[in-house]
């Protein structure tokens, strides 16, 4: 199970900067400490290629990142401050989802330890969200001929509205997003298919509409490769989640989740997206268990 991470680019941040970044590297650490990886199943991200960026984004936004001549606004919506690091390490994120597509295409499962950055827009970024990783890695593929359709299974607490949005009039991608309602995005884009939960679903409720859900995504889109933005912010440990989910519920989630994909034979990549516990160890609980059930079910 090739799995790819970004963390050796180091983003200096704020103290008190309320972003986890140091939960990438910590969760590698993890991954290895229970032997759910090897080191040789893990490779380091290189930059994405700008000619693979601008499938998706604008050439001004490109521009404005690379010479950090960003409008102050739009730096104010993706909440980091500039800094070439956060360039290159947001550039390594697109690249780790690219690898972690083709990966998954020839041996079945694949991962990238970062990434999952779904509130980009092509001429924007927002909540923490610097470039579209899935957006671009889904156009990258797409162009090379590799897939003919991609499911984005975005189980994300907040919906992947830059997603919904790039690929509204792309017939090639589903996007399907199951999200809080009242929860950021307060103004949501259309996805293929949306499923908003109320605050404190909590899992029982949360898994039968996720059967449903599954079923209708899979059949509808049809796909050759899934991306699986597993986001693990709807635990009810997590300060920004607030669907009241529990760490035995997440569990469940990605087994019903993979475990559709195996049944199926469809390839699937998992990015990370959000969590935001504190402290964050619930939110790296997590994160491994979704790394557990992967094995399980891919052996």
């Amino acid at each position: 199970m090739r799995v790819f991470f970004c963390d050796h680019v180091e983003v200096p941040l704020p103290p008190g900067h309320r972003f986890p970044m140091a939960k990438y590297a910590r969760l590698r650490e993890r991954l290895l400490e229970a032997r759910l990886l090897d080191p040789t199943d893990l490779l380091p991200s290189t930059p994405a290629s700008i000619a693979d960026l601008a499938r998706v984004h604008a050439p001004h936004y490109l521009e404005g990142l690379l010479s950090g001549a960003l409008d102050p606004r739009v730096l104010r919506a993706i909440g980091f401050p500039w800094s070439d690091a956060l360039v290159r390490r947001s550039r390594a994120s697109v690249s780790g989802t690219i690898c972690a597509g083709r990966a998954a295409l020839e041996d079945g499962i694949s991962g990238n330890l970062a990434g999952g950055t779904h509130h980009a827009f092509a001429d924007r970024g927002a909540g923490f969200c610097v470039y579209n990783d899935i957006a671009v890695a889904c156009r990258t593929l797409l162009d090379a001929g590799d897939v003919r359709r991609v499911l984005v299974l975005d189980l994300d607490v907040h919906q992947g509205d830059g997603t919904a949005s790039i690929f509204e009039n792309d017939p090639r991608v589903y996007t399907a997003s199951i999200h809080g309602e009242k929860n950021f995005p307060f103004h949501k884009q259309r996805s293929d298919l949306d499923l908003a939960l109320p605050d404190q679903t909590g899992d029982d409720e949360y898994l039968a509409a996720l059967e449903t859900f599954l079923a209708r995504a899979f059949a509808e889109s049809n796909p050759d490769l899934v991306f699986f933005q597993g986001g693990v912010d709807a635990l009810a440990a997590d300060k920004l989640g607030r669907l009241g989910m529990t760490a035995a519920g997440m569990r469940r989630r990605d087994a019903r989740v993979l475990g559709e994909a195996r049944r199926r034979g469809i390839p699937i990549a998992l990015t990370l997206g959000g969590g935001y516990a504190d402290p964050i160890d619930a939110t790296l609980d997590a994160h491994v268990g979704t790394y557990t059930v992967a094995r399980e079910v891919f052996g």
